[in-house]
């Protein structure tokens, strides 16, 4: 538990980039886009921890698709080499945040206090609720 975290390194064979261009219609510049990278990863493929890659699995993305492969479009840089590489800076990231794994909480009593301000507020919102349905009357 105290240990720390070791950096997962994720080998690049795993990782499949492609170069797309753009599928503009006429008139549209599409050399602003003809840099871009799609990066693609497959989770269960991977060389990662098992537990790493049930986190994966389970992140609410919408890069992640429903058979488990990542997809993360680079297009902010003219050239392909820096795309490839913001590409894969941001899998890098993504990974090392799923790979910490993410701390118990100790199941802790309410306070004195806290108790009584929930019976308050409990209290006060039946007065409203009859003196609203008295109104109605």
């Amino acid at each position: 538990m105290g240990d720390t975290a070791q950096p997962l390194l994720i080998d690049e064979s795993e990782v499949e980039t492609t170069a797309v261009r753009a599928q503009g219609a006429g008139g549209q510049n599409v050399n602003k886009v003809s840099s871009a990278v799609h990066l693609r990863f497959d989770i269960a493929a991977s060389s990662l921890p098992d537990p790493v890659k049930q986190r994966l699995l389970a992140l609410r993305d919408k890069r992640i698709t429903q058979q488990g492969v990542l997809v993360i479009k680079a297009q902010s840089y003219r050239s392909q080499d820096q795309n490839r590489l913001d590409a894969f800076a941001r899998l890098h990231e993504l990974v090392q945040s799923v790979a910490v794994a993410p701390r118990e909480r100790r199941a802790t009593r309410p306070t004195r206090a806290s108790v009584r301000r929930r019976l308050q507020d409990k209290a006060r919102r039946s007065e409203i609720k009859s003196a609203r349905a008295s109104l109605a009357d």
